[in-house]
Order: structure tokens, then sequence, then C-alpha cells
């Protein structure tokens, strides 16, 4: 049965009048995902698109003018699909319904572009620069990747990472950073290598464990299938068979990137990922980021992958926050 054909069956929307629809959903556990815990869901769609919305039994009335209604429909259109892929409706996802809606008017299924299936969720892309981004760390060997907090360049990375391994097509993940704060001399620090460098590895873990769970994570990295290796422990070494992620990639110097890059070996992918905005180096004009990107932009084999504030994918705060402080090295420049 066709996506198409399982939302006429599990989706019924009546006009009441001009201002007012009725939409039934089938599927109880469907609806419970949509509507969400005390109907928060439908509360934040209902201000998102500007309709007062009502819930009782297996039915949402929605009233507001032409436009919205028509807003709202779609938006719940895209939601049923979306649970149809991944069994499971996340707060981004009702921002997303309305986004997509207002910018693509496409509620289809089709509009899920670059599907990628963990163990504990699916991920799917939430802009075109997400899809662009997931299409390249599957199709080319080195990835490039920058761009503001929240757009999801590492979590993507580790998504896509993991399944591979887990696909046993590739026998190890590395996840690298250069660990700045400690000037990369971490025989100074308490404990091992794993624990030297985890406390710079952190949103690493995070989207793992989000992933694929705690537990299978950690036997992995017992294993050595998962490895953790600051930046400047990858100097000699030649990759194979594996898929390493360099981190925060902007406290990273030319010299170093260009080490990491030249790192690899048959059947590996690399990824560089970085937030030009947030440099650590006390010089920041040692940053390798801009420079190894402009160096390398035109070798058709590796995908530049630039992401802005309206990538963002975590609160909506953050795009503006990223846009106000955009604006000020702006004036501050003029």
């Amino acid at each position: 049965m066709s996506e198409i054909s399982k939302l006429e069956q599990n989706l019924i929307i009546k006009k009441i009048d001009t201002r007012t629809v009725n939409i039934s959903i089938n599927n109880n556990e469907m609806l419970m995902a949509i509507v969400g815990q005390f109907d928060q869901n439908l509360k934040t769609l209902s201000k998102l698109v500007n309709t007062d919305v009502y819930f009782r039994g297996n039915s949402i009335t929605c009233k507001g003018n032409k436009e919205n209604l028509s807003i709202f429909c779609d938006a719940i259109k895209f939601l049923i699909n979306k649970y149809f892929l991944t069994n499971i409706i996340e707060k981004e996802d009702i921002i997303l319904s309305v986004k997509k809606n207002m910018e693509l008017e496409d509620s289809n299924v089709k509009s899920f572009k670059q599907l990628i299936k963990t163990p504990k969720k699916s991920v799917i892309a939430r802009s075109e620069k997400q899809s662009e981004y997931i299409k390249a760390l599957k199709e080319n060997d080195i990835v490039m990747s920058l761009g503001p907090a929240g757009t999801g360049k590492s979590f993507l990375a580790v998504s896509v990472a993991v399944t591979l391994l887990m696909e046993k097509k590739i026998d190890r993940v590395i996840l690298s950073r250069p660990a700045v704060e400690a000037g990369e001399k971490l025989g100074f620090l308490p404990g091992d290598m794993k624990e030297k460098v985890d406390p710079y590895l952190r949103p690493l873990y995070d989207a793992l464990y989000e992933l694929f769970g705690a537990d299978k994570i950690d036997k992995k990295i017992e294993t050595g299938e998962i490895e953790i290796a600051p930046l400047a422990f990858m100097r000699g070494r030649t990759l194979k068979n594996c898929f390493a992620i360099l981190d925060e990639a902007q406290n990273a110097t030319e010299t170093q990137i260009k080490m990491f890059l030249t790192r690899i070996g048959e059947n590996s992918k690399l990824v560089v990922n970085g937030d030009p905005s947030q440099v650590d180096l006390i010089n920041k004009s040692h940053s390798g980021l801009i420079k190894s990107k402009n160096i390398l932009k035109n070798i058709k084999e590796i995908k530049i992958i630039e992401f802005d504030h309206t990538d963002v994918v975590r609160h909506p705060l953050v795009s503006k926050i990223i846009r106000a402080y955009q604006k000020k090295s702006t004036d501050d420049k003029n």
C-alpha cells in the first residue's frame, strides 16, 4: 500500500463551513502522537497557524480563515506521513510541518528526503540544505560542512556514520576534534585517553546515545568499532574502511585539517564540521576551516555544504540569536 493510500485510509477531513473543518484520524496511536501529551502539539500547531483548535474523541476541529485552515490541514497530513515513516512525532516536527507547507506547499511523503533509520528513531532532513548534506554524506568520500550551531552538522554525520557501521559497510567510526582547551596536551589530564577527550566530544556522544542507545554504543566503543581520537593523535595514520568525523574544526589550523583529510584510505569517508563564528583559538586568524574550504572548493569530489540560520532546527530562538549576532557583526564592520 502506498503512503498516499495509507494517508487517505487514516484521515478524514470534513469542511463544516467556510471557517471550520473537522479532522478525524482513525489510528489511535497516530492520533495521540500528533496531539501530544496534554494536547501540547495541537496547542503549538494552533499558535503557529493562528487558528482555534479543539480536540475530542478521535476528532480535531479547527477554526480560522481559509488560508490558515488549509495550512493546518496540510500540516496534519505532513505529520501523518512522518508517523508512517518513523512511528514518532517530535516537537521539531510540529514546527517543520508548518514551515514546509508554507514554503513548499507539499505535505506529501515525497517531501521527506534522505531518511536515515536508526535503532531508536528515524531521522529526516528538516531543510533542503540538510537533505543535500545527508546525500553528500552517503555519496561523497570527503564532506565539509560549515554553519551555525543547531543546523545538524554533527548529528546527521553521526547518524549516517553509525548506520553504515551497523550495516557492516564499514569497520569503524572515528570521532575526533581539536582539544583546544587542553592545548592538545592531554597527558596532564587524569584518566585514560577516552576519559581525557570525552568532555570535548560530549555533543557527539549525545547524538550517539539518542539514536542508538547507550548500551549498544558503549559496547562498540569497548570493541574499538567506535574510536575516540584527539586530532593530534591522527597524524601518521591511514584510515581504511571507516567513517571519520572531525568536529569543531573551526578550532583546527589549516595544517591540522590538511593532515586529517590526507589520512583517507580505501573505502573511507571523512567529514569536517565547524562553525566559523565560534573560534576558540587564542589567535582566531589561525583557524583553518574557512581557509581549507577556499583551497578545496574546486575539487569536485569534495562536497562543501554551507548552512545558515534558516537551517537551524533547535529552538526557534536559536535562529533569531544567530541573526542578531550576524547583524551586530555586519554593523561593526560598517
